[in-house]
């Protein structure tokens, strides 16, 4: 970590000192009623970005009111089906900038429950599943300090459609739309971003990022790149990875669960009582909750003896394949891709034929394999960095202060450096085959 990124994290932490210092305020009711949409007209006459409702509130964590201002906008977006549908956002100000440049920053509070949504906790709801939205202040401050504005999009949407990756990425799109058109937060059309997350946040980060072009190219072309780490490229091989291990079996009924919702999915025929009370406990499970949950987990366990193959569930095929990053658009922006490679540190010992090793979780052929078809499909602005020695909680630590590095490049208009060329092999990301 260089001297600068040190301090500027120091001071972060300094800052969440003082914030939990100040007075305390009551967290805001579950059944808050800004999060629904309930206009005269129906939500598909306007289009997507359009802000819905507007709030001012002071920003908190961990239920604690802070003096910092923070604006919440429900907006117009698109779920998964292209069902016109309403979220929230968060819009922080910079108390340096000039409102010309912003962060929006995708949180990995990875949960089925969307009282778990970063935007809850900012306004001061408390609840176990809410506590990683909490502890990204850390990573939200330094933006803040270095004159960047930062939106914090629910990227999961009001269902928290776990793992649902196009969905995160509309919603991520449009949160900026809408960030851009809301008078309250000082930004407009103009005003340029860079796109930043990790791990759950980096679904959000990197659908974004593909889906830019067509979906909302005016918010395309004032993105100055995105960099993410800890990615999610193709789940069936994720499954296929974590199947077993210690700590993060939990994420296979999150997932499974998630995607289902998302594209109206019904999978519990195919599991067996045990596969259908694990389905019932997490369903509205957090991240929190799912770690160690299910030590030694596999998808043999959770199905009846004629699914054991997962793809002669042809529900599940097709959703995966719907999930699989590697089968989206390339984007055209310059990326920052970062992915560790000791998994065996968070126990994770898999190492599949086809699928190798990754950091516990998230698998590093796969990360290599999309970086290198960024690259050989036109994109050759792609900075890809491995630890190999890293674990997933540890690559973060290491990708962070790179990344705000990285990004104030980008806004500096400096040349992005690259990768190309240099990246070793990676897995098949072709789509996943039926059997039966």
């Amino acid at each position: 970590m260089t001297r600068k990124p040190a301090r500027l994290l120091a001071v972060a932490i300094a800052a969440l000192v003082t914030f939990v210092a100040a007075p305390a305020a009551s967290a805001a009711p579950a059944t808050d009623s800004f999060y629904s949409y309930d206009g005269s007209e129906p939500l598909s006459s306007y289009a997507p970005g359009t802000v819905l409702k507007t709030r001012t509130l002071n920003y908190h964590v961990i239920g604690i009111s802070t003096p910092l201002k923070v604006t919440q906008l429900l907006y117009r977006t698109t779920d998964a089906l292209g069902k016109p549908s309403a979220n929230v956002t968060s819009v922080l100000r910079s108390l340096t900038g000039d409102n010309t440049k912003a962060v929006s920053y995708q949180s990995f509070y990875d949960s089925l429950n969307p009282e778990h949504g970063p935007s809850r906790a900012i306004a001061g709801d408390v609840s176990l599943g809410g506590l990683i939205a909490n502890a990204e202040s850390l990573l939200i401050a330094p933006s803040l300090l270095q004159g960047y504005n930062v939106v914090i999009p629910d990227t999961e949407g009001q269902d928290a459609n776990f793992a649902a990756g196009p969905e995160y990425g509309t919603n991520t799109l449009d949160s900026i739309r809408a960030a851009t058109r809301a008078p309250e937060t000082g930004m407009n059309d103009k005003t340029r971003f860079g796109l930043l997350g990790y791990s759950g946040g980096a679904i959000a980060t990197g659908w974004a990022a593909a889906l830019a072009p067509d979906y909302a190219p005016e918010v395309n072309k004032n993105l100055v790149g995105f960099t993410e780490g800890g990615v999610l490229v193709k789940p069936s091989h994720n499954l296929k990875y974590v199947n077993g291990s210690v700590a993060w079996t939990g994420v296979i009924p999150m997932a499974l669960i998630g995607v289902a919702r998302s594209f109206d999915i019904d999978l519990t025929p195919y599991a067996n009582s045990y596969g259908r009370q694990v389905l019932k406990d997490m369903e509205k499970a957090s991240i929190i909750d799912a770690l160690g949950r299910y030590p030694g987990l596999t998808w043999e366990k959770f199905v009846k003896p004629e699914y054991t193959n997962p793809n002669t569930v042809l529900p599940y095929v097709e959703a995966v394949n719907k999930v699989n990053l590697g089968s989206a658009p390339t984007p055209t922006i310059p990326a920052f891709i970062a992915q560790g490679n000791n998994g065996v540190v968070e126990g994770t010992f898999g190492n599949p034929p086809g699928i190798g090793t990754g950091d516990g979780v998230m698998v590093a052929g796969d990360v290599r394999a999309l970086a290198r078809q960024y690259c050989d499909t036109g994109n050759k602005s792609v900075r890809y960095d491995q630890y190999n020695t890293l674990s997933h909680v540890g690559a973060a630590v290491a990708w962070a202060p790179q990344a705000i590095l990285w990004l104030n490049d980008r806004f500096a208009g400096k040349t992005a450096p690259t990768s190309c060329g240099k990246i070793a092999p990676g897995n098949s990301l072709a789509p996943e085959v039926p059997v039966g």
